[in-house]
């Protein structure tokens, strides 16, 4: 194991045991504050009776399905506003006033126009996790090194050569940035989108718990979140590995 990676366990482990000896020695009630014990224990009995699952899969889905909507059109959105000044004037304010608008205003129009279900809640996933990878894709495709721009034009390559095998390779690590963003975001915008919308989920398990006062459950489906979220995140870094690898020559290559 790398040092960094033990260093990051033993933190994570030194929290949990001020944790626990706070909630011992101050005897805090576990309806205001659990131990992680008592949380521990609550995720093991609700994932081994089956009760966590079918949430976690309905969530997971939301996620999937509002990432794989909000990056493609984020990606296919900056690609455009990069290569097009004058589309980046006319469409830009549109796209900032529809992340200006706060998402949980739109999930009552959106359940009036879509009914109750899944569809609603992935739109407002999709509507959160598509603005930080069109804005990066967008910015790293305009911002190319003008001698290797130059280079290609004198190459006489074609608009679609040197946005492949110039633009996109030259900007992957700021477009992979984004795409961790929207990750992040996703898990954000599903979760909170179950607090309104849907009666599955792990954002309407949270709910739940917190009407019936089951605080360590509450902990339990959060423990689930966060740890969902960091497998998307690596999962997402791991993807700009084998990314850069691949394409790590093509700035420098001749088009043909």
């Amino acid at each position: 194991m790398k040092p960094e990676r033990l260093y990051t366990l033993l933190l994570g482990i030194i929290f949990l045991a001020v944790w626990e000896a706070t909630v011992i020695i101050s005897q805090t009630s576990p309806l205001v504050l659990p131990a992680p014990s008592l949380v521990v224990q609550s995720l093991w009995q609700g994932l081994s009776n089956g009760y966590l699952w079918p949430h976690i899969a309905y969530t997971l889905s939301e996620v999937i399905l509002g990432l794989l909507i909000g990056t493609s059109l984020g990606f296919i959105g900056g690609v455009v506003l990069g290569e097009s000044t004058r589309a980046r004037s006319l469409l830009m304010p549109y796209v900032v006033f529809s992340q200006v608008v706060p998402k949980l205003a739109l999930a009552p129009l959106f359940v009036m126009w879509f009914g109750f279900g899944t569809l609603p809640t992935v739109l407002i996933t999709a509507l959160i996790c598509f603005f930080p990878l069109l804005e990066n894709t967008a910015t790293c495709v305009q911002k190319v090194d003008k001698q290797q721009l130059e280079l290609f034009r004198m190459l006489r390559a074609s608009a679609w050569q040197t946005l492949w095998r110039l633009k996109l390779p030259a900007g992957l690590p700021d477009m992979m940035a984004g795409l961790r963003v929207a990750v992040v975001l996703a898990w954000v915008g599903a979760v909170v989108g179950e607090f309104i919308i849907a009666s599955r989920g792990l954002g309407a398990l949270i709910i739940a718990a917190q009407g019936s006062m089951n605080t360590p459950l509450m902990f339990a489906v959060l423990t689930i979140i966060a740890l969902l979220g960091l497998i998307f995140y690596k999962a997402a870094e791991w993807l700009e590995r084998h990314l850069l690898l691949t394409y790590s020559d093509q700035s420098t290559r001749k088009p043909s």
